[in-house]
């Protein structure tokens, strides 16, 4: 995303743009948690929701180029998955990925990218009517894990939770989950659905929010990285 000029017009130019990304965000924030939900009640672990990290964080690393996500990996939850990008549903809500692909993680391309200034927001499903999905364990990740981000160019931008935060539906505030937390930081905001599930209205009260920010980059010998127009460049034939 490009910064826009300084001066007064720049800034309320860009105070426009967040003021609409925070009003779909919310409403993501409200409806992502009317999900289909599992035949019986669940809840997402949150044990390490306020829980402080047992050694000191480490220092943040300058923000990085912007390249597209393609994949995340948290090695403590197991989780390895695709990376897509989406947008905003007609409602203007973020669309989450397809519950017919629950091992799918949504970008939320309006937003900063993995590794760049800013929060980037990624998101996918608890679980599905018949089986957990990607991040049915995002809940017990603790404060120091690393996630990391597999992205276009080649490199793997490595994130460290600083804390995991639960909000309820009805108390959900765009603007603190969403929001910057330091100045100049390459920030990642990972969200599922939480807390109590309702059998009657298939939904659950809450969503799981980690929050981790940028503490390290390395290649990807394996990626190759896109093209100019970001798409991955076809492979020999043959292969």
């Amino acid at each position: 995303m490009e910064h826009a000029r300084s001066g007064g017009y720049g800034r309320l130019a860009i105070g426009v743009v967040w003021a609409a990304l925070l009003l779909g965000l919310w409403l993501w924030g409200r409806e992502i948690t009317e999900g289909r939900g599992s035949a019986t009640p669940t809840t997402g672990d949150v044990a390490a929701v306020g829980r402080p990290a047992s050694h000191p964080l480490p220092p943040a690393h300058g923000p990085l180029p912007d390249a597209r996500p393609r994949r995340i990996a948290i090695e403590s939850l197991g989780v390895r998955a695709p990376v897509v990008a989406r947008g905003l549903d007609a409602r203007g809500a973020v669309d989450p990925p397809p519950y017919e692909r629950p091992g799918e993680v949504a970008w939320y391309r309006g937003g900063p990218r993995p590794g760049g200034t800013g929060p980037a927001v990624l998101v996918g499903h608890l679980d599905t009517r018949t089986a957990p999905a990607v991040f049915h364990g995002l809940g017990g990740v603790k404060p120091g894990a690393r996630i990391e981000v597999s992205r276009s160019d080649g490199s793997v931008a490595e994130f460290t939770v600083e804390d995991v935060s639960v909000f309820e539906k009805h108390h959900f505030d765009a603007a603190k989950v969403y929001g910057p937390r330091a100045g100049h930081r390459a920030e990642l905001r990972v969200i599922t659905c939480g807390g109590a599930y309702d059998r009657s209205r298939h939904a659950y009260s809450a969503n799981v929010v980690v929050s981790a920010y940028l503490t390290g980059e390395r290649p990807a010998p394996d990626e190759r990285p896109a093209s100019a127009s970001g798409e991955r460049p076809a492979p020999a034939s043959g292969a």
